[in-house]
């Protein structure tokens, strides 16, 4: 996925300073209890899921990260307004975070490579989490579909004609695996663990998914957690995953750890 791909026209105005505080304060006020509500939680997708609840009704807002080439890079907190992916980021942030005061750090290391706060470096596809060193999260998509997995090379933000998306982020060669919505039988379907963190392929050049979300399960029931645009939900819901996916073109899967 390409995360903000039109944020790089705005200028980084205003960035809700008043729900992120001072650099170093660590969570938003209203925050600090979640992580003492989690801490019991030793699996890593269930940390997610019990986190992500916490999001459930939260407006729906494109472009919050905003930046682009030759602008000045901000560590942007918006818990109360998400998008699709800020929600993802949010989420993998808290669930490796021990304490409050190290939230910060923790979302500088999901969101940007190496820990350096640049347009250049930060994460804007939805794979980049599954090369990224530790092993935190992992793709899973092969391990989920078996033989119903597909793979294609991806030109990461290259459009087919050769334009970039992101001006000023270099293009990616990588090998994005995917399930055809068509294979997620009962049996594939069975391999979903909650928390696992799911996107939407496309084929379109130059991006790897078009969506994400978090796969909850409930007894028998699937669902994906995801923040929906307005022309839908307008806020963080839970839909129905077989639902949601009908029609799309295929899954990728990716795991904390």
């Amino acid at each position: 996925m390409l995360r903000n791909w039109r944020g790089w026209l705005l200028l980084p105005v205003l960035l809700l300073a008043a729900a992120a505080g001072r650099a170093g304060d660590g969570l938003p006020p209203g925050w600090e209890d979640l992580l003492a509500e989690v801490a019991p939680l030793d699996d890593a997708g269930e940390r997610a899921v019990a986190i992500s609840v916490r999001f459930l009704g939260t407006p729906y807002k494109a472009d919050t990260l905003g930046g682009g080439p030759g602008l000045p890079e901000e560590l942007v907190v918006s818990l109360d307004a998400v998008d699709c992916f800020t929600l993802l980021d949010y989420v993998e942030a808290l669930r490796r975070s021990s304490t409050p005061g190290e939230f910060r750090q923790r979302l500088t290391e999901v969101r940007y490579r190496n820990g350096m706060l640049a347009w250049e470096q930060r994460r804007h596809f939805f794979t980049d989490w599954s090369i990224a060193p530790g092993g935190r999260v992992v793709d899973v998509t092969a391990e989920v579909g078996g033989s119903n997995t597909k793979q294609t090379v991806k030109m990461l933000n290259r459009r087919a004609d050769g334009t970039l998306l992101l001006p000023g982020v270099a293009v990616q060669e990588r090998t994005v695996r995917f399930l055809p919505v068509a294979a997620l039988g009962r049996e594939v379907l069975g391999r979903l663990r909650p928390g696992d963190y799911l996107g939407v392929y496309t084929a379109e050049p130059g991006l790897d998914v078009t969506h994400v979300g978090i796969v909850v399960r409930r007894d028998a029931r699937l669902s994906l957690r995801h923040a929906s645009s307005p022309a839908a939900a307008g806020q963080v819901v839970d839909s129905d995953l077989i639902r949601y996916l009908s029609g799309k073109p295929g899954v990728v899967i990716l795991r904390p750890h």
